[in-house]
């Protein structure tokens, strides 16, 4: 038995929802678009939802609607998928990292401020990434943001069903942007979402994502293609309606390793904040002996994932880019996670735990 990583859940209602797609021949944006839209939004609390292609073009079209571009500085993460900085960069502006807290791995609202002042409060937004479905310190930021006149952003694609202080993800900020990837809480195949409650902005991003369209051959900006499809959103709909459940299995499955390394005195659990309604897109343990606890998962059938292994100030890409983040760079070199997913048994969930709790360097 091998105890994989993510197994995304497609079952009876979305094979439904997609054959009723696929008969009513609107396989390309349409009616379903717009109702997945409204749902997603509902669920967040928001006003305003903007399907997208991906996580990535909802980012980029986010910032794009906010009018960040050459010349401007955003404030961001470097312990992230790459994607967060590259749609600033795709827009033409600079991100600028700041460090993360020890603790939760999010940005550190102190290395915010200052990453701010630095540049004499000359920053046009900063990007709180919710990793591994943690919310970010959004109060804190929302404070900085607002001291500077500066848009924030959530990068959400970790944390669909989250929720900070009872409020959920994806009404923190000005703009918040989720990713539908397989492998997340929920899956469209591919696909992303833009929501705000900012009408102005929900229209420029729904532009921005159909070729600056604002007739059926009338186009006021240049724009892109960058819009779901029915069929992607027809399967959204049905797994936002198992969402609810997909979350909880997910927090079960993570108080059960909560409570297997309650003694482990090699693996630290993931922090759970009480104000924060953890999502679970991953689990992330910390450890000085990593590659070790990692060949032990393995020699009992459990895959892992180093996410990340390299910040993003780190690569390759972001060389002209000078940033000073050892936090990142240190947790870089002690996470591990190991599968949470809802699609995990008892005895897989009970396998990993086990595994975890007799684990010895």
């Amino acid at each position: 038995m091998t105890v994989g990583m993510a197994d995304p859940r497609i079952g009876v209602p979305e094979l439904d929802r997609l054959v009723d797609t696929a008969i009513s021949g609107r396989i390309a944006d349409g009616p379903e678009v717009r109702a997945f839209e409204s749902a997603f939004a509902d669920y967040c609390d928001a006003r305003h939802g903007v399907a997208t292609s991906n996580g990535t073009t909802a980012l980029h079209a986010a910032l794009q609607g906010l009018a960040i571009g050459p010349g401007d500085r955003v404030v961001t993460t470097p312990f992230s998928f790459v994607a967060t900085a590259n749609a600033v960069r795709l827009c033409g502006a600079t991100p600028v990292f700041a460090d993360v807290d020890p603790t939760t791995l999010n940005l550190d609202p102190d290395a915010v401020r200052a990453a701010v002042t630095d540049h004499d409060g000359d920053v046009d937004a900063i990007i709180a990434v919710h990793l591994y479905g943690l919310p970010a310190a959004m109060n804190e930021l929302r404070a900085i943001a607002d001291e500077y006149d500066v848009a924030l952003v959530e990068d959400a694609a970790q944390a669909h069903g989250a929720t900070l202080d009872g409020r959920p993800v994806g009404s923190l900020g000005d703009v918040a942007c989720f990713s539908f990837y397989p492998t997340k809480n929920m899956t469209t195949g591919e696909g992303g979402m833009v929501l705000t409650d900012d009408a102005e902005l929900a229209d420029r991003v729904g532009r921005f994502v159909n070729h600056g369209r604002t007739g059926s051959y009338e186009h006021s900006e240049v724009g892109h293609n960058f819009r779901l499809t029915s069929l992607g959103a027809g399967l959204g709909r049905a797994q936002l309606d198992r969402l609810p459940d997909f979350v909880d299995i997910r927090r079960r499955n993570a108080a059960r390793y909560d409570e297997a390394l309650a003694a482990q005195p090699a693996v630290t659990a993931p922090p759970d904040p009480p104000n924060a309604g953890h999502a679970y897109h991953q689990y992330t343990v910390r450890t000085e002996h990593r590659d070790d606890l990692r060949d032990h998962l393995a020699d009992n059938g459990i895959d892992t994932g180093v996410y990340y292994p390299t910040p993003i100030h780190r690569q390759p890409a972001y060389a002209d880019v000078e940033a000073s983040a050892p936090v990142a760079e240190r947790a870089a070199e002690t996470v591990l996670s190991v599968p949470v997913h809802p699609s995990l048994d008892r005895s897989e969930v009970d396998a990993v735990a086990d595994a975890l709790e007799v684990y010895s360097p």
